[in-house]
C-alpha cells in the first residue's frame, strides 16, 4: 500500500471514530437532572403513596427508604400524607401521588379544588402495576394492582387505558428515556405526550401532570439509568414559579 493511500485510509478511520464518538454524545444528550438544594432551599414536598418509598414492606430499621426517595430527598423536604383532605393539602403547594390508594369522594373534592386554586400535582397512575410484593393479594398494605380512578381522571377530560402487552418498554418523561413495565396509555383534553405516557393539564390557576405508570420509580428492577432524573425533572417542570 503506498504511502497516500495508507493516510487516505487513517484519515478515513478516524473520521468514522469521530462521527460514531458524536453520534453517541447525541444519543445521550438531554435534559440534565435539577441540581441538588441545599437543605434550607428544599421545598415541601407533599408525597401521597401506596408503594414501599419511605419505608420498606417489612417496616424494618434496615431497609428504609427508597433511591427514589433518596433522589427526591436531593431537592425536596418529602412530607408524606394519608389523604388528600383540606388539613394535610395546606401543608404544601407541591403534591407527588405515586400510585395511591382510592381517596374518599370528599377528599377528591378537596384535591380537585386545591389544585385549581394553584396547588401543582404530579400523579403517578398505573393502571397495571408490576411492582413485586410479599404481601398476599387483599393485604391492605399491598399496593393495588391499578389506579382506582373514582372519577378524578373523567373529571379532567382523561381517560387512562391499560396495555395491550404485559413487558419492558421505553418510553420519554421528562424529555429522557425511561425503561417501564406495562405502561398504560392516556387520551384526552390536556396536552397528551407523544406516546401517551403522560397528560399534562392546566386546571384553574394550577397544574396537574399524569403518568400512566409507576412502576419506573422501581429503577433498579427495570434497569432504567434515566428514570428517577425524569421523575425529578417533571416535578421541577411543575414548581410554582
Amino acid at each position: 500500500m503506498t504511502g497516500a493511500r495508507l493516510r487516505a485510509l487513517v484519515l478515513a478511520i478516524v473520521a468514522l471514530v469521530g462521527a460514531a464518538a458524536i453520534g453517541f454524545a447525541v444519543v445521550d444528550r438531554g435534559p440534565k437532572p435539577p441540581p441538588p438544594r441545599a437543605p434550607a432551599e428544599r421545598p415541601v414536598l407533599l408525597l401521597l403513596t401506596s408503594l414501599p418509598l419511605v419505608f420498606a414492606e417489612g417496616f424494618n430499621l434496615k431497609d428504609t427508604g427508597s433511591p427514589a426517595l433518596t433522589a427526591l430527598e436531593t431537592r425536596y423536604r418529602v412530607v408524606p400524607i394519608s389523604v388528600t383532605s383540606p388539613a394535610e393539602l395546606q401543608r404544601g403547594r407541591l403534591l407527588l401521588m405515586a400510585h395511591p390508594l382510592a381517596q374518599p369522594a370528599e377528599d377528591l373534592v378537596a384535591l380537585d379544588d386545591w389544585v385549581r386554586r394553584g396547588g401543582r400535582l404530579l400523579l403517578l397512575a398505573d393502571p397495571l402495576l408490576e411492582w413485586p410484593s410479599v404481601r398476599p393479594l387483599g393485604d391492605p398494605l399491598r399496593p393495588p394492582p391499578m389506579f382506582m380512578d373514582t372519577g378524578l381522571l373523567m373529571h379532567w377530560g382523561l381517560r387512562l387505558d391499560a396495555p395491550d402487552e404485559r413487558g419492558l418498554s421505553r418510553r420519554t418523561l421528562g424529555g429522557v428515556e425511561v425503561a417501564t413495565n406495562s405502561p398504560g396509555s392516556l387520551d384526552g383534553s390536556c396536552r397528551i405526550a407523544e406516546d401517551r405516557l403522560a397528560a399534562y393539564c392546566r386546571i384553574g390557576r394550577g397544574a396537574a401532570t399524569i403518568v400512566a405508570d409507576a412502576d419506573f420509580l422501581d429503577a433498579r428492577r427495570n434497569g432504567g439509568k434515566h428514570n428517577l432524573d425524569a421523575l425529578l425533572l417533571e416535578l421541577a417542570a411543575l414548581e410554582p414559579k
